[in-house]
């Protein structure tokens, strides 16, 4: 797992909902907007066509 540094992640915002997201394993979270952006090498890929959409379990 890649750990995202703590400032980018304080500045990085969900480019759908624009609200904060959160790292659980190789995914950023947007709890809002139901989606998880993918981690690849590091790099947060923040397309919401990339993204994987969550459901509530």
């Amino acid at each position: 797992m890649s750990k995202i540094d703590e400032r980018l992640l304080e500045i990085l915002v969900c480019p759908v909902s624009k609200k904060t997201l959160e790292q659980v394993e190789d995914e950023l979270i947007c709890y809002e907007s139901k989606l998880a952006y993918p981690i690849r090498d590091g790099i947060p890929i923040m397309l919401p066509d990339k993204a994987r959409k969550i459901t509530d379990e």
